[in-house]
């Protein structure tokens, strides 16, 4: 399941999925994150080799440039935080004769430390997790290691942007009754005043999260603190609508369905548009949530099937 997609990104266009980090491993245990609960980790080791993932990227490429279809990015969006991995700098390296532009997304856990950012710096695109600049909310939301700490990670980010040459973007996460206050506001918009990335994004939590208590704020919190950081951000965007059900299929139904829900739940709608770009039919499902490894779950009156860690 190392391997995913394209999928329809709507940051990255035509995004094909590299899954670095299996199981959940990060720094951070976000209260949204859509992967479902975890514990935290500032381990970093190698998880796969990097020449078995560019083994396995080189024929999902192929075999999506037969189809007649395209990829814009490959994207590092595991299942945890990408820079644990030790070999990921490597792992780069052996996808670049591809030709295709780089990704990655990170919580920029660990960009305090120049390793990290020399292999962050190998990429295209890169994303940093904004949510806030405050002590307090950080611990309440992101749920970070105890190792880690917040002023050393924004000062890491400051120095990154000084040194990266392609494009960074950064993501701020908005929960309700927890981030989305005047004053988180303000301190996010003066930071990145001072980061100035080429795009910076508001995410909602649109997908099952990993606390049930987490939810879309309201559109006046939205409404007030897109105001707020818009003044001084004028490249910032708000990201609240599906993506769509765009999801490439490989004709392996079971496979497709397990490598895709592993880090991006889908709606039923998207379940069943994917059988039919496979071929296959509803017993696919049955099969995998039978053997437990596939589950559902309601999120907004909405039914989603995830990969069941």
């Amino acid at each position: 399941m190392e391997i995913f997609g394209p999928i329809p990104s709507r940051r990255l266009g035509r995004s094909l999925g590299i899954n670095n980090i299996p199981s959940k491993s990060c720094s951070y245990a976000c209260t949204y994150c859509q992967v479902g609960a975890g514990t935290t980790s500032v381990k970093q080791r190698g998880f796969y080799a990097p020449e078995y993932l560019a083994h396995l990227v080189k024929e999902r490429v192929a075999l999506v440039k037969a189809q007649g279809d395209t990829i814009d990015y490959l994207s590092f969006v595991p299942d945890g935080e990408p820079t644990l991995d030790t070999r990921l700098s490597e792992t780069i390296d052996l996808l670049r004769p591809l030709g295709i532009k780089i990704a990655i997304i990170s919580n920029a856990s660990l960009i305090w430390r120049a390793e990290i950012r020399a292999t962050l710096n190998k990429a295209d695109w890169v994303s940093l997790k904004l949510d806030t600049v405050n002590e307090a909310i950080w611990q309440r939301l992101n749920k970070a290691h105890t190792n880690l700490q917040l002023s050393k990670i924004l000062a890491g980010m400051l120095t990154f942007a000084q040194e990266f040459t392609g494009i960074l973007a950064t993501d701020t996460m908005l929960v309700k009754g927890v981030n989305t206050s005047v004053e988180n506001a303000e301190g996010v918009a003066n930071f990145l005043v001072q980061l100035k990335p080429q795009k910076s994004y508001i995410l909602l939590p649109t997908r099952p999260p990993a606390e049930i208590d987490v939810s879309i704020p309201s559109e006046a919190e939205l409404i007030r603190f897109y105001e707020i950081v818009s003044r001084q951000i004028p490249q910032l965007e708000c990201l609240g609508q599906y993506e769509g059900n765009a999801f490439t299929a490989t004709g392996d139904a079971a496979n497709d369905l397990l490598s895709i829900t592993a880090v991006h739940p889908l709606r039923e709608e998207a379940v069943k548009e994917l059988l039919v770009k496979n071929q296959a039919d509803w017993s696919v499902v049955e099969t995998l949530m039978q053997t437990g490894k596939l589950k559902t779950t309601e999120y907004l009156g909405t039914k989603f099937y995830l990969t069941k860690i």
